[in-house]
């Protein structure tokens, strides 16, 4: 199996690759679009600018490669940034385009009056269509957050995981092969571990 983190610059690949230990697999980090090719699994992870790491992931000719991956049927997941990427465009720091692999955009969260933003720390999910992602994890189980951005659902392909935050966010989705997730399972205990093992049983498409 094999299994490449995608390395732009801007994730935290040294967590998901422990985490990734953790549950039996190694992995690697790459900078090289031509080792998506032969990957079974590919990661997103990623924190920071959604501009600056699209303008990073076109430098070094990442855009493509991920959209021909996923076009091919090979598993993708996206981790947090990771995950806001795959949409179609981001309102952070200007108007820039995603890599459009889900017809969603994200936009700044505004939570009720009293909450803060960024959103920080363990909070609970839930879904309302089977998502192979969540397979072995209770309905409002909790996960790590860190963000002030979130995707809009606009895409109706989709299944999605959900998170409250003075008003319902987009945490998670699927389509086919491409997952995307807001929150951290590397940081998640228990619950990330077993999504993590989730994504990696995920057929080819």
């Amino acid at each position: 199996m094999i299994i490449t983190l995608i390395d732009y610059g801007m994730g935290n690949h040294l967590s998901v690759r422990n985490a990734l230990k953790r549950i039996g697999h190694e992995s690697s980090i790459s900078q090289d679009p031509e080792d998506i090719k032969d990957s079974d699994f590919i990661i997103l992870p990623g924190v920071g600018s959604f501009r600056r790491a699209m303008n990073n992931l076109n430098s070094l000719g990442f855009t493509e490669a991920i959209k021909s991956a996923a076009e091919n049927g090979i598993p993708l997941l996206g981790i947090c940034l990771g995950m806001q990427l795959f949409g179609s465009e981001s309102t952070e720091d200007g108007t820039s385009e995603g890599l459009c692999l889900i017809d969603n955009k994200i936009i700044k969260l505004e939570p009720a009056s009293g909450l803060r933003v960024p959103h920080v720390g363990f909070d609970n999910v839930y879904w309302n269509s089977s998502n192979s992602l969540m397979n072995g994890i209770d309905q409002n189980s909790d996960f790590y957050f860190t963000h002030s951005y979130a995707m809009t659902q606009t895409d109706e392909r989709a299944d999605y995981i959900y998170c409250d935050y003075g008003s319902s966010f987009i945490a998670g989705f699927r389509i086919e092969n491409v997952f995307g997730v807001q929150f951290h399972p590397e940081k998640s205990q228990n619950n990330g571990l077993q999504l993590m093992k989730n994504f990696l049983e995920t057929k080819r498409a």
